[in-house]
């Protein structure tokens, strides 16, 4: 240990509730910060998560150690100031951070250090991007090159939705200047999975499997979301096919940005599509901070101290460190969201039928939630709460999640959330 007992965490999601959640249980933590929280995490200080001044003056004045949720401070390079103060920091630097931050960038790396993902093209000029897809005979995949909240990739099943989605990116840019450049890449058809891992600059240890649902509404419709629900572990997927993803993916990344001299520290995020046909791994996307909704699952599945590999990760030790444990249970996340979210949608509901009462195999995280001036717990967001839990069977954990979730209501039929998160592994 440093002898830091107070911890910041920066963020206020259901991945950032879930983080300082699991961190708590170290025995030497006695403060745990949120920068700014919500209306669930216990001590919240009110400074916004991309303030990165305030939030360094406010970790040295109160002896912190400061763990980054979300991808925007990261890529604006809250860790390369903290740095600079010697204020100790768990994530990547800013150019370390580009692996999420920019598409291409991402896209051109994986081409060159061998790490398997579809055929792409990078486009600026609308006529030229029209003209590539005219002439394409496959499905396209259309991305904005910059962060857009998870919800910057279309999807296209025609031609005509594939021009209406550079419209929407390069001419109205709804993303700004993330949309400044797009990626058009061959559609991958699969299963997606989430695989990720701590690293420390020289090696990495791997988290359990897990999935997410990305997509609005039921049998993966609607329009992609930040994440509508999730669950681990991946049953289906072998020891066999975690060490080719070490192997393929995370040791390519490591000794890729090290030999680039942007050595990665942090989070790593691999967000894969297993191929249908030949069961082959294709990394959509790499995020250079833990997944939401896929952090709820896992930590509550998590037996290891989270802190403890986060140190061993600061000081380039996980070499040193076990594998880590990880209950044989099941665990699933339902995301509740405000009606109409990832559109437009209503806030300022008084939340109500959250079962306080204790069971260590049900937890409701929370991210779209605030305290009113009346001290209620009221939605302020479009994600809500992730209501997390633990099952013998992925059956039971279902079950048990959608039992809390249909106690949940604000407003008058206000909530959404989908209702079939997990169904996916009953079939396997």
């Amino acid at each position: 240990m440093h002898g830091y007992e107070n911890v910041l965490i920066v963020g206020s999601g259901g991945r950032e509730h879930a983080l300082g959640w699991k961190i708590s249980q170290n025995e030497h933590i006695q403060r745990l910060i949120y920068a700014n929280g919500n209306g669930g995490t216990g001590e919240n200080v009110s400074i916004a998560p991309n303030d990165i001044e305030a939030l360094a003056e406010y970790a040295k004045n109160n002896n912190c150690y400061t763990i980054v949720g979300p991808e925007l401070p990261l890529s604006m390079g809250i860790v390369d100031v903290f740095s600079s103060f010697d204020l100790p920091i768990f994530g990547p630097t800013k150019s370390a951070a580009k692996l999420e931050s920019s598409k291409e960038y991402s896209k051109n790396f994986m081409k060159k250090h061998s790490i398997p993902t579809s055929d792409f093209q990078v486009f600026s000029d609308y006529e030229k991007a029209l003209d590539f897809i005219e002439r394409i005979d496959y499905q396209a995949v259309i991305k904005a090159d910059g962060l857009a909240a998870g919800k910057g990739v279309f999807v296209s099943n025609s031609k005509s939705e594939a021009i209406d989605s550079i419209d929407l990116l390069l001419n109205k840019k709804i993303f700004g200047e993330s949309c400044n450049k797009i990626i058009i890449e061959k559609r991958v058809v699969g299963e997606e999975l989430s695989m990720m891992a701590i690293c420390d600059g020289n090696s990495f240890t791997m988290l359990d499997s897990c999935r997410d649902y990305k997509r609005a509404f039921d049998n993966d419709r609607g329009p992609n979301t930040g994440g509508m629900g999730s669950y681990s572990p991946v049953s289906e997927i072998t020891e066999i096919e975690r060490e080719y993803f070490a192997e393929k993916i995370f040791q390519p990344v490591i000794n890729g940005m090290n030999s680039e001299g942007n050595p990665f520290k942090g989070f790593l995020y691999a967000g894969l599509m297993i191929e249908k046909h030949t069961g082959k791994p294709f990394v959509l996307e790499f995020n250079s901070r833990m997944g939401d909704p896929e952090c709820q699952p896992l930590m509550m599945r998590m037996q290891s101290d989270l802190f403890q590999y986060i140190e061993a990760a600061e000081n380039q030790a996980l070499d040193s460190m076990k594998p880590i444990e990880w209950n044989k249970k099941f665990s699933v996340c339902v995301i509740m969201t405000s009606k109409g979210y990832p559109d437009k949608y209503e806030t300022g509901y008084t939340i109500k039928g959250i079962n306080n009462e204790y069971d260590p195999d049900l937890k409701v995280f929370h991210s779209g939630t605030k305290l009113n001036q009346n001290n209620e717990l009221v939605t302020s967001g479009g994600r809500v709460l992730s209501v997390t839990s633990i099952g013998n069977t992925i059956s039971d954990a279902i079950d048990k999640a959608y039992k809390q979730v249909y106690n949940i209501s604000w407003g008058e039929d206000q909530q959404q959330f989908r209702k079939d998160i997990g169904t996916r592994a009953l079939e396997s």
